[in-house]
């Protein structure tokens, strides 16, 4: 069986608070159950992780090197900025989606440049929490590479 991980970053514990106008109503553990009862429904299995503290996620995206068939990450603000993701993400061997809720490229210039999207195997933006389901289904029927 499959083992995905699911890595959310900065702020998104506060979905279905934090602007609702962008981010829709329904919260961080809405999306976990869903993505859970999807990866059931596909046969794998799904762990959900989130944090607020960029090291944390660089050591969740270490980890997943040797205890996944890959990542569907939301590195929330740190897409913009973080380096030390961007390295992690660099180092590790399974394949990695970046997702956003939001259409990122709509919306304030700065969000306009993710420094991680270029060493994922790909980018989902703007899709709501669909972007996370169709993420996991490139995951799981797409080839291997990175």
């Amino acid at each position: 069986m499959k083992h995905i991980y699911v890595i959310n970053g900065p702020n998104l514990n506060r979905l279905g608070l934090r602007e609702p106008g962008v981010y829709g109503t329904s919260t961080l553990v809405d999306l976990e159950n869903m993505l859970k009862e999807e990866g059931l429904r596909l046969g794998c299995q799904i762990s959900c992780f989130q944090s607020n503290h960029e090291g944390e996620v660089i050591d969740l995206i270490h980890k997943s090197a040797d205890l996944t068939d890959g990542v569907i990450i939301n590195p929330g603000a740190l897409t913009h900025y973080s380096y030390g993701v961007r390295d992690a993400i660099a180092s590790i061997n399974v394949p990695v989606i970046e997702v956003h809720i939001s259409n990122v490229h709509a919306r304030e210039a700065f969000r306009h440049t993710s420094v991680t999207a270029p060493v994922t195997k790909g980018q989902i933006v703007g899709l709501g929490f669909m972007g996370y389901k169709l993420a996991l289904t490139a995951l799981l029927e797409g080839d291997e590479k990175k």
